[in-house]
């Protein structure tokens, strides 16, 4: 019987490596240091501006800033640099840490979604606000498909990086953005998309 068991147990473990290891990095995302503006209102213009910051091993980080809100884009865009803005209704801002969930095949490492901060302000009363995990889908040098896959509610929810990286890992490679639906776990501030 236990001979038996060894090269079950050997075929599972080769399945797995096959289907490729999921692991995470982090990379720092502080707009002041890690990023370059390309874009910005002229005076009179509002208040807005397009930024381009170094994100995973040459995957970068866009920011779309408009009005004290933030819409965040994670991988290559298409040739125009304007990606679709996703973002919270209220005032928002990223965190400056983003996860990375990486998948490696061999020497080949694929960064196939982001997890990222964002605190959320509350209308009602300036001194209050909420955090929530963003899930992204990373664009691809091919296909630059990015956007976001679910919201997870962070702000009292001891489980959101473990729900955030679970929805990542089973949503993020097969979602096809401005088709599929958003998860939403918990009770997140309104967020919306905007197709160009």
């Amino acid at each position: 019987m236990r001979a038996l068991l060894i090269p079950l147990a050997l075929a599972g473990f080769c399945q797995a490596a096959q289907a490729g290891e999921i692991s995470s990095a982090y990379t720092d995302l502080d707009s002041k240091k890690d990023c370059v503006t390309y874009a910005q209102a002229a005076e009179g213009d509002g208040d807005w501006a397009n930024l381009v910051c170094s994100g995973y091993r040459g995957y970068p980080v866009l920011i779309g800033y408009d009005d004290a809100r933030e819409s965040v884009y994670y991988g290559f865009p298409s040739d125009d640099m304007t990606p679709v803005w996703e973002s919270f209704t209220a005032f928002n801002g990223s965190g400056p840490k983003v996860e990375w969930r990486i998948e490696a095949n061999g020497d080949v490492a694929i960064p196939f979604a982001a997890i990222h901060r964002r605190s959320v302000s509350d209308p009602q009363d300036e001194k209050k606000s909420t955090d929530v995990l963003v899930v992204a889908k990373v664009a691809q040098p091919e296909d630059h498909q990015g956007c976001t896959v679910g919201l997870v509610l962070a702000t009292g929810n001891p489980q959101a990086n473990d729900q955030a990286r679970k929805l990542a890992d089973e949503k993020a490679k097969t979602f096809v953005c401005g088709k599929d639906k958003r998860e939403v776990i918990g009770d997140v501030p309104p967020f919306g998309r905007v197709d160009n």
